[in-house]
């Protein structure tokens, strides 16, 4: 190729994946239509280097032209094909029709517990429906299906094979033909191959050789290891989200890096030479896609680690190009739904980037740096601006400390994910031998769950970035004029630490809010996402914090835009997530006096959670009671003793305060009945800015809202959240008696003020 790198197979997989994704299209337009607005990134990145890929590939070769035309259009039909499969098979009719039916089935996936409800616990479990009967007919079928189990179902085996009854119901999800739910009692066909049998023992001995250690550490092993994440708490997640961590949390390409590169060093120290390195490392391949499971993302994330793999070969980078060109390319072949999931665009871009840019920055460092520590900075570099459009597209959130977390990260992985794996094989045949070695997979993976927390608390760990394709592709030639200017950069030391601690100021500084927090400001309503968090002004950088809402980061940053350093008194209204999960972002860096609490400890998980982290501040005040934190009087209004049995919403603390002559009910969650309890007793209460309850549902007793009369209403809700909050016809009351509604969902963190007498908003 004269010294010129070879991208034909790259440029071919490109035309494969826009093949795939212009079959999935024709299939249902409207479907496609959904699927581009919710991922713009992917169909940004993948259409904007093709053309040049094919040109700069080509050579003025004809027949290369015509054999990416021939894949585009081969992968197309096949994708065309499956979605119609899928959308329009047997299954999927008499899904339209709820018809029930006898099925035999078999398991392909974990069983998933799903949340909320009430009465048993209830599982998703992942099946691919063989054969079904309904109205003397038979099918033979082979058709993705959620079934919606209880009971056993939760502990059903991967590769098991079973007759039952269903009752099917339409899914949403254009990769499932339907719902299923039970009608009937299971009969087991056939147990689980020896080899499913054997994976899910290594898995069961990996939580085995780690159950000694802390919480969460416990559960990010085994994440790490083989991609079970059960048990992971949400802020964790969160925080790694933040930090560009996530990939470390579900089985990726790093994962088979690792645990099949240690089985080739151990290899080579049992004499394995020559072509016996490559049995060795096909084992390794064969046995981890068995212990991870054998779904599209782990085959995917096997398929882009040998690629990988192949990559610190001997000419790696051409090697490793060409490998992932294949593997894109047989994937899609494969599977062409994979064309529209985010996991395999991340590792396919992700991998790519790592090839294609890392070996030259490493080269310009390698002047003033040691080659290991140039690698460990290039590295996360390239993987992180290669994905960042998309993960930008998914998460509205351009990560600033991705890089730095995966470099400070990136020692510990290989102990935890090494160690968890020994641990878990020793546990097999003695488990406290496992539990010992499970011990420091433990301490590794609590480095890593530090560096996650820190990095994520930092001043400006993300910015909000737009989702809108324009937006996107904007941010992807940002993107692409960054990495046109890090290479020369990065042969300059004087010039790249400059930026390296500019970089690192507006990390850790916060930047100036003009304006914020306003003058004379009596009430803030934090914008937290879908939670209650509020705060009232005590005194100069004191304030009483009503809820914390669901994220720290959030409230941290909030309450670090407010200057306040004092909490005199921390209000709970009840131990819902979205009013508690945050409470660490009040309590770190802060002096916090008494937590009052609601007498019900509803959730109880969470309730005991939140009263051990406050300790013996907590106490539960009297109803009726009047506290006072500086400039703030709170009078403690609810719930009625009665009220503490139904449920925790009614439950939630009720409290009139008052600030600088400004009366603010605060009202929690309660919901009609707490709120008719409330009207008896408190018929003549007016006030000036009403908290709207329960996030402006529309289960309210607007009679009492608007009998308060207040001027100003305030509502506390996520963007685009689930619940439709706030609902329509509470607005529409709340406008139709000329009161002034502030939402965080629209309007971000908000304000009420009193200057001169007067009472004013700010946004």
């Amino acid at each position: 190729m004269n010294g010129e790198r070879d991208l034909r197979l790259p440029a071919l997989a490109v035309a494969a994946w826009l093949g795939a994704l212009l079959g999935l299209g024709v299939g249902s337009v409207d479907r496609l239509n959904a699927l581009l607005a919710a991922r713009p990134a992917l169909t940004a990145l993948l259409a904007l280097p093709c053309g040049a890929l094919v040109l700069w590939s080509a050579r003025g070769r004809h027949w290369f032209v015509v054999g990416g035309l021939a894949l585009f259009l081969a992968v197309g039909a096949s994708a065309l094909l499956r979605e119609q499969a899928v959308a329009d098979g047997a299954v999927a009719r008499l899904a339209a029709a709820r018809a029930g039916v006898e099925v035999e089935l078999r398991i392909v996936g974990d069983p998933r517990r799903l949340q909320g409800g009430r009465g048993p616990e209830r599982f998703g479990v992942p099946v691919r429906i063989d054969r079904l009967g309904s109205e003397g007919r038979v099918w033979q079928v082979r058709s993705p299906v959620l079934l919606l189990g209880e009971g056993e179902w939760g502990r059903a085996e991967l590769g098991g094979r079973w007759r039952v009854r269903l009752r099917l119901a339409p899914s949403d999800d254009p990769e499932l033909a339907a719902l299923a739910t039970p009608l009937g009692e299971p009969r087991l066909l056939g147990e689980p191959s020896p080899a499913w049998r054997a994976a899910a023992a290594v898995r069961a001995a990996v939580r085995t050789a780690v159950a000694t250690a802390g919480h969460p550490e416990r559960a990010l092993v085994p994440a790490l290891v083989d991609g079970d994440d059960g048990g992971l708490p949400e802020d964790l997640q969160a925080d790694f989200k933040t930090t560009g961590l996530t990939h470390l949390l579900a089985v990726s390409g790093t994962n088979l890096t690792l645990v099949v590169g240690c089985l080739v060093l151990v290899g080579r120290r049992c004499g394995v030479r020559g072509r016996g390195h490559y049995a060795v490392a096909a084992a390794g391949i064969v046995g981890f896609i068995l212990l991870a499971r054998t779904e599209p993302s782990v085959v995917r994330a096997a398929a882009m680690g040998t690629a990988a793999l192949l990559g610190l070969a001997y000419n790696g980078r051409d090697r490793g190009l060409r490998a992932v060109g294949l593997a894109v390319l047989g994937l899609l072949v494969w599977d062409p739904w994979l064309a529209i999931t985010v996991g395999f665009a991340l590792s396919a871009l992700a991998t790519a980037g790592i090839l294609l840019l890392a070996p030259g920055w490493v080269t310009a460092m390698e002047v003033w740096l040691p080659r290991w520590a140039a690698q460990a900075v290039a590295v996360p570099l390239a993987a992180q601006l290669a994905c960042t459009p998309v993960v930008a597209g998914i998460s509205g959130q351009v990560s600033l400390v991705a890089v730095l977390a995966n470099l400070l990260a990136a020692p510990l992985v290989a102990p935890a994910t090494i160690l968890g794996l020994l641990g878990g094989l020793l546990a097999l045949v003695w488990a406290p031998a496992g539990q010992v070695v499970g011990r420091f997979a433990g301490w590794a993976a609590a480095g890593i769950i530090e560096v996650a927390r820190r990095c994520a608390e930092l001043r400006l760990p993300a910015i909000d970035w737009d989702t809108s394709t324009p937006a996107l592709v904007g941010l992807t030639g940002l993107c692409l004029l960054i990495v046109a200017l890090t290479g020369p950069l990065l042969t300059r030391p004087r010039l790249a630490m400059a930026v390296v601690l500019l970089l690192t100021g507006l990390l850790v500084v916060p930047l100036p809010t003009p304006g914020w927090p306003p003058p004379g400001w009596v009430l803030v309503a934090c914008d937290v996402g879908q939670g209650d968090g509020l705060v009232l002004r005590a005194g100069p950088q004191a304030g009483v914090v009503v809820d914390a809402g669901p994220d720290p980061r959030s409230m941290r940053r909030c309450l670090d835009a407010l200057g306040i350093e004092q909490v005199p008194i921390l209000l709970l209204s009840h131990f819902h997530a979205d009013h508690v999960d945050g409470v660490d972002g009040v309590l770190r860096g802060r002096t916090v006096g008494q937590v009052l609490v609601t007498a019900r400890a509803d959730p109880p998980e969470a309730a005991r959670r939140v009263l051990h982290q406050v300790g013996a501040r907590a106490r539960v005040p009297a109803y009726g009671e009047t506290l006072r934190a500086g400039e703030v009087t709170l009078q403690v209004i609810g719930p009625p003793p009665a009220l503490l049995a139904d449920g925790p919403n009614n439950a939630s603390l009720v409290v009139l305060a008052e600030v600088a002559g400004t009366r603010i009910l605060l009202t929690g969650d309660a919901e009609p009945v707490a709120q008719r309890a409330l009207r008896r007793t408190l018929a003549d209460l007016r006030v000036d800015v009403l908290k709207v309850p329960h996030h402006g549902s529309r289960y309210q007793e607007l009679d009492l809202l608007l009998a308060l009369r207040p001027r100003v209403a305030v509502i506390s809700a996520g963007v685009d959240n689930d619940y439709g909050h706030p609902a329509p016809e509470t607005l529409a009351a709340l406008d139709a008696a000329g009161v002034v509604v502030l939402r965080t969902d629209r309007d971000g963190d908000v304000a009420v003020t009193r200057r001169d007498g007067e009472l004013r908003t700010a946004r």
